[in-house]
């Protein structure tokens, strides 16, 4: 299940579970391209990190909701390790708020990141994959809020919804071509933006989970691997729920 010498593209891997998947790929071999629109110095420790390893590791600051801006990107990787074998579209943000108060840029920004930055980087991945004739992975990271919605989350769900419809039809459109497409649904993650909430809510989001406790980067950056994994190769289309068991 090694990747030595394969090359995979993480977006919004600075931190958090971008980053978690970032160190569990190049522990295992891979060459990572880190992706981010946060400052150069938080890309730049994550690359520090990874390259303790001793793999090819480069960062690059890019929008992924500007199209150009991830041609770009996809270029200055194809000249440096002339393919890319993985991609995980991770990249994603939250906007909180309840309908009749959601502000129209709100709902559009969450869209553009979660979904349209998505679309963008696999439509310009997927093209230089289909030349390789290798079993290329692309791994989409969803949510269950995109399987159950939540309360002050319209945005947030409607994209990550989003992202299983594209999951499945990418699937459909490139299996051909021996490229998987699978997606993530994490549940409740112990991430910087769950550490902000009360400790009373964290306590009854854990009562909620049938296995008593939010989960880790690690538990997703795990799941990541193995869906890239030569042990996944027959397997496509799928939504993946990591969450602790809170939807069945």
């Amino acid at each position: 299940m090694g990747l030595s010498g394969k090359v995979a593209l993480i977006t919004g891997s600075a931190r958090g579970i971008g980053k978690a998947i970032a160190l569990e790929l190049a522990h295992h071999g891979a060459n990572i391209v880190i992706n981010d629109i946060l400052p150069k110095s938080e890309i730049d420790k994550t690359l520090e990190e990874i390259k303790k390893n001793g793999n090819m590791t480069i960062g690059i600051k890019a929008d992924i909701t500007v199209f150009d801006e991830v041609d770009r990107m996809v270029k200055e990787i194809i000249s440096k390790f002339e393919k890319i074998d993985i991609l995980v579209n991770n990249a994603g943000i939250t906007r909180d708020s309840l309908l009749i108060r959601m502000k129209e840029e709100d709902w559009d920004a969450v869209i553009k990141i979660n979904l349209k930055g998505t679309f963008n980087c696999s439509k310009t991945v997927a093209k230089y994959m289909m030349r390789q004739k290798s079993t290329d992975k692309i791994v989409n990271i969803s949510s269950v809020i995109g399987l159950v919605g939540n309360i002050g989350q319209v945005n947030y769900a409607a994209s990550k919804a989003g992202i299983i419809g594209l999951t499945k039809s990418m699937a459909k459109e490139l299996a051909s071509r021996n490229i998987n497409v699978n997606a993530i649904a994490p549940g409740f993650i112990d991430t910087a933006m769950t550490k902000k909430l009360p400790e009373k809510v964290r306590q009854d989001l854990q009562q909620h989970i049938p296995l008593k406790r939010l989960g880790t980067v690690e538990d997703i950056a795990k799941v990541v691997y193995f869906l890239v994994s030569d042990a996944a190769n027959y397997i496509t289309g799928q939504v993946i729920n990591v969450d602790g068991g809170m939807v069945m």
